[in-house]
């Protein structure tokens, strides 16, 4: 025997145990994506206040989401491209770093403009997600990945639904300044376990940066959202807000333009406009409204005072806690998800989830007074929002090149970003067109609750027919081989009997 060649393991013998850096791969990678949702979350039981602590205008304090936001859309695309030219753990790693860097700028300070700053640094960490799923697949078994990938991809959900109550717990018994002071913490933990237990992916897609790529396409972006985000405070017949739409519509579509023509594009608009790929796209847009309406109505609703005969003047904590239990389900059905998507394919698992998300929102139309239906209903959402959620980076792996994976996550993130923005400027218009003075404050109607759920409602059913219209797998070629040759051996044996 070659001594160089391993030896055989006898049968029955069980397999060794992978290095304890292997076996942490995938906590380290989710524990990331968690920290990412929560780190976004925990400024919202903050916005009251913070004008009163920073001295600073509602306004101008709005800023500290809207900075992220933008941030986040802008950078996710560029540093999922970043990764997969330059090294996936390299980039994850800076995308925290980033994110830990400015949880400590808004610990040492109480100054609106190094917060709203801090807050933009803080945008980076959206790319976690993608840069994840796309080591994930690079690293992993193919019957691992499955359910891993599924994992990941459910971390937004459940980060969002422990932020909430664990922000309002800190802001409740200590100075505000802890909370990102424990971000901080968790953060610089979160880089140095991604640095240790994470190996370097070592597929890579060699070439040039498109430097002019990525500032068209923030500039497009930076206009598009930045005019959904404030229409409802500007106006949305102002000229501002109308000449930010003209502006990103031009941007974007010389954007698009100079894509098509550069070797090394950002984004493979060639790639995007597939239909297995566009529709994954269009699909995660839908998702993402309907998604983001049932965390920002139900926030409102429950928190609504008495007076209204629907309110049950909840506290953010308690607040917190009704949306909890939909985290909880997120982490729990994610293996669900991948079992179904191994069984029927990941856009039957898009299309149940879309179809699960509107059911939830049927349970919120029936009954938006007892507080068990809200949660019961809130809960449903959340359960579709997992098969859902967890079904498109598995799509976009199944149907993109291995160099390309973490940038077409990226965009396919970024689509889900514009669906959350699109769907917070929906609610708040309806919202506002249906409201009535409670002890002299114009409040929501429950009306206008109903109606941002019917609206959201109708959207998951949009991402549900959109995910069914996806093409399925080809069979592969050994596959179609293989079915050939059992027609041709039926076909033989019908000749002989």
């Amino acid at each position: 025997m070659d001594p160089a060649s391993p030896i055989p393991r006898p049968p029955g013998t069980p397999a060794p145990t992978p290095p304890l850096r292997d076996r942490l791969t995938i906590p380290v990678l989710a524990s990331g994506g968690i920290l990412m949702a929560v780190m976004q979350t925990v400024v919202v039981p903050l916005l009251p206040d913070l004008p009163r602590l920073t001295g600073a205008s509602a306004a101008t304090v709005s800023w500290m989401v809207t900075a992220t936001l933008l941030s986040g859309a802008v950078l996710t695309p560029v540093l999922g491209r970043a990764g997969d030219m330059y090294g996936k753990r390299r980039v994850l790693t800076a995308s925290l770093a980033l994110m830990t860097l400015g949880s400590v700028m808004c610990a040492l300070s109480s100054d609106i403009r190094v917060l709203i700053a801090a807050r933009a640094l803080q945008g980076a960490a959206a790319s976690v997600v993608p840069l994840s799923i796309s080591i994930l697949r690079d690293e992993l078994p193919p019957e691992r990945r499955g359910s891993a990938v599924a994992l990941m991809s459910s971390t937004v959900g459940i980060g969002a639904a422990l932020g909430l109550p664990l922000a309002a717990l800190v802001v409740q018994y200590a100075d505000w300044h802890t909370m990102f002071w424990l971000t901080g913490a968790l953060g610089a933990l979160g880089v140095t376990a991604t640095w240790w237990a994470v190996k370097e992916s070592p597929v890579r897609e060699p070439g040039r940066f498109d430097v002019l790529g990525a500032l068209g396409l923030a500039a497009g972006l930076v206009c598009l959202l930045l005019g959904v985000s404030q229409g409802g405070t500007w106006g949305w017949g102002s000229g501002r807000v109308l000449g930010l739409f003209a502006a990103a519509a031009v941007v974007l579509a010389l954007w698009w333009w100079q894509q098509l023509r550069v070797e090394r594009p950002l984004v493979d608009l060639r790639l995007v406009t597939r239909p297995r790929v566009g529709l994954s796209h269009v699909a995660a847009l839908l998702t993402g409204f309907a998604f983001y309406a049932n965390t920002l109505v139900t926030a409102q609703l429950v928190q609504a005072p008495e007076a209204t005969g629907y309110g049950l003047g909840l506290s953010i904590v308690a607040t917190g806690m009704c949306l909890l239990p939909g985290g909880v389900t997120m982490l729990l059905f994610s293996p669900l998800s991948a079992r179904i998507s191994a069984a029927r394919g990941p856009r039957i698992t898009l299309a149940v989830g879309a179809a699960v998300i509107a059911c939830g929102y049927a349970l919120r139309i029936a009954d938006s007074r007892d507080l068990w239906m809200i949660i019961l209903g809130a809960t449903v959402v959340a359960t579709g929002t997992t098969l859902a959620y967890s079904a498109l980076p598995t799509l976009i792996l199944r149907a993109v090149p291995a160099g390309q994976t973490a940038s077409a996550n990226g965009v396919n993130v970024l689509m889900r970003t514009i669906g959350q923005a699109v769907s917070s400027a929906a609610v708040a218009v309806v919202l506002v067109h249906h409201s009535s003075p409670v002890a002299g404050v114009p409040i929501p109607t429950l009306h206008g609750y109903l109606l941002a759920f019917a609206m959201a409602g109708a959207v998951a059913l949009a991402a549900c027919a959109a995910a069914l219209s996806i093409p399925g797998d080809a069979p592969s070629g050994g596959t179609r081989r293989a079915r050939g040759a059992g027609r041709g051996a039926r076909d033989e044996a019908m000749e002989g009997a």
